[in-house]
């Protein structure tokens, strides 16, 4: 039986919030609907910022304040509490609970009493966000990288910032958005040990701020990286390293059409799409997304293991309601009332899928999960406090 769910889960990101979305970006990035994607595997290298070079001081000051509750306003959440190893630094719920919250994973809950809303989007994994952009082998530039479901940021500088600022995740009521990332500065500055990192980071007399908090942060995150699946092994010449049934599956994910948006090495063409999603019944207002425009991003494909439920706001939780949901809006039927079925992506009228496809595809999905990746935990953190904020 979990075999049997297993299978299920994985082959429901095969239609995450991609391959079924109208393409809204500007026209130098949209694809032809007739021109053949290609995929590849993931480069064995990572490339930085010329202004945030990597550096073992960098990383591990990193590491330590992604696990440090000392960045949220009530000192209670860390960057790790919604991206944790033990949950593939993603989550299992459909939408976070941030400031406020206790427990990990599908066990969090907010504290009582709470005033602090839920997030209104699903956090993804940040394993291979280093990768964030590219399309073809090396073909990415770091400092211009696309971060969240909506694109609303570039880089993992900038990304690693906007969870401090923001109220629901971690910021909370203590502190406005324009004091917090000072106020995390004056924190970090006042604890000897963590003077001492960042004079070793980034050298002395440099001074403790949101600029070089957002390079160590972001120089940790590029150290999540599982770059070596067995599709890796095979793209890289191993062709024993996928069976005859998942090539088969890889060979069917190509030519029924999930490729036209799950492409190059990370299985996303990073383009903004308008499929329809329904709305998550717990945010009070519909989530417009992208410029006002319900556009979200195509999710990568890589390590689903980790990544349900699905869409940008969790709404479905199994494969039976993305095939419902993907039967009506190939009729036609939209199940958001703020999106017409004249929105739809094109190529969601190209899909091809059938029931007998499945197994194949699902097969071929099993072979991007790659579970190496950095799962050490700190034993402390220097401000002294819970090591991933109220998790236990």
């Amino acid at each position: 039986m979990r075999i049997y769910f297993c299978k299920y889960v994985i082959f429901l990101s095969i239609l995450l919030a991609g391959c079924g979305n109208s393409t809204i970006d500007k026209p130098r990035d949209i694809a032809k609907p007739k021109e053949m994607a290609k995929v590849a595997a993931l480069p064995k290298s990572i490339k930085t910022p010329i202004d945030n070079l990597s550096s073992k001081e960098k990383e591990l000051l990193g590491k330590l304040l992604f696990y440090d509750p000392i960045l949220s306003g009530g000192k209670d959440i860390a960057c790790s509490s919604c991206h944790h190893p033990a949950t593939g630094y993603a989550e299992f719920l459909d939408l976070s609970i941030g400031s406020n919250g206790k427990g990990l994973g599908s066990k969090r809950v907010f504290r009582q009493p709470n005033n602090i809303p839920l997030m209104k989007r699903n956090s993804p994994t940040i394993l291979n966000t280093a990768f964030n952009g590219i399309h073809g082998k090396d073909d990415y530039n770091p400092e211009n990288a696309p971060m969240f479901w909506d694109d609303r940021v570039k880089s993992l500088e900038k990304q690693a910032l906007e969870p401090i600022k923001t109220m629901e995740e971690m910021r909370g009521l203590h502190f406005s958005k324009s004091q917090i990332l000072t106020e995390v500065a004056m924190r970090l500055q006042s604890i000897p040990e963590y003077k001492n990192l960042f004079a070793d980071a980034f050298g002395p007399g440099t001074p403790i701020d949101s600029v070089q908090i957002g390079k160590a942060i972001a120089a940790f995150e590029r150290t999540l990286v599982a770059n070596n699946s067995r599709f890796d092994q095979y793209m890289a010449g191993d062709v024993n390293a996928i069976s005859h049934s998942e090539k088969e599956g890889f060979e069917l994910f190509k030519s029924v059409g999930c490729i036209n948006c799950h492409n190059g090495p990370m299985f996303s063409d990073y383009k903004l799409h308008v499929l329809g999603v329904p709305e998550n019944n717990k945010v009070p207002e519909p989530d417009s997304g992208f410029e006002e425009s319900f556009a979200f991003r195509t999710a990568s494909l890589r390590n689903l293991r980790f990544t349900a439920p699905y869409m940008h706001n969790g709404a479905f939780q199994n494969l039976k309601q993305v095939l419902e949901f993907y039967e009506d809006i190939s009729f036609g039927k939209t199940r958001n009332p703020s999106v017409s079925k004249e929105m739809f992506d094109p190529f969601v009228r190209e899909l091809q899928l059938s029931v007998k496809d499945m197994s194949l595809i699902t097969s071929f999905l099993n072979t991007l999960n790659d579970d190496n990746f950095d799962k050490e935990i700190p034993e402390r953190v220097p401000s002294g406090l819970p090591v991933g904020g109220d998790i236990q």
